[in-house]
């Protein structure tokens, strides 16, 4: 499992960013058109992660609950002396 250390970005730290204006400085509306962008690339992203977590855990169950079924069953190589024939 890969464990992410510090603060994870969300969309609304983006949104939230506030910028100095100077003289001469960055246009603001285009800042935040961009920033606007950002967010919601961030906001599919965290969706998109949410349904691979989700679905991961479901397969995860799935296999531990055929193992658990499964666990008594012996696969014998062909052509071994206690394989039995078909």
């Amino acid at each position: 499992m890969i464990y992410v250390t510090g603060d994870r970005l969300h969309p609304h730290h983006v949104r939230a960013a506030v910028f100095d204006t100077r003289w001469r400085g960055l246009d603001p509306t285009q800042v935040h058109d961009h920033l606007n962008r950002v967010a919601d690339e961030l906001d599919r992203l965290h969706r998109e992660l949410t349904t691979a977590t989700t679905e991961t855990e479901r397969i995860r169950q799935a296999l531990r609950q055929w193992q658990s079924r499964h666990a008594d069953c012996r696969h014998e190589a062909p052509g071994s002396p206690n394989s039995r024939p078909r």
